[in-house]
């Protein structure tokens, strides 16, 4: 068991299981949930107009505001028993890795305001890293690609709510 509750991050989900339950929940809701755009979840976990410039969300030093391989005791955790960011944000290093909603892609080489990514490709991006990663691998500006129809004990979600 890695670890499970209603306080517990979301795991072993498919980047196809996000859009299935995001779905159903604005069908419940009558809102718009989304998973955020890799530039939303990247000012999030940087603290946004509130950035400290700190390695992890909300700090250098990731024992404080990260369940990450040296922590974590082989399991996630309850989210945000760890210290949250500059906007009050707690997990986004470390804990579960999290789906966004981009195709993976090379950064344009050109400065861009709230970039999308690009209209298709063969991976999603996810980010923040988990509780088996090193430090290394929790680090804000570490972005991955993975297959949409993967899952695994360590990939979950986050959702961005458009008014």
């Amino acid at each position: 068991m890695r670890g499970e509750g209603d306080d517990y991050p979301m795991y072993f989900v498919s980047w196809y299981d996000c859009q299935a339950f995001i779905l159903k929940l604005n069908k419940m809701t009558g809102k718009y949930f989304r998973l955020p755009t890799e530039a939303e979840w990247e000012y999030a976990a940087r603290g946004g107009n509130k950035s400290r410039g700190y390695q992890y969300s909300g700090s250098n030093m990731i024992g404080n505001v990260a369940w990450y391989g040296r922590n974590s005791g082989g399991k996630t955790h309850s989210v945000g028993t760890k210290s949250s960011n500059e906007l009050g944000i707690y997990d986004m290093s470390g804990n579960v890795l999290e789906w966004r909603q981009d195709w993976k892609d090379a950064y344009s080489s050109t400065p861009q305001t709230d970039p999308v990514g690009p209209d298709s490709g063969s991976n999603r991006v996810y980010h923040g890293g988990n509780w088996e990663y090193g430090a290394g691998g929790c680090r804000v500006s570490i972005r991955v690609g993975l297959m949409p129809d993967s899952s695994g004990h360590d990939l979950g979600f986050r959702l961005a709510l458009s008014e």
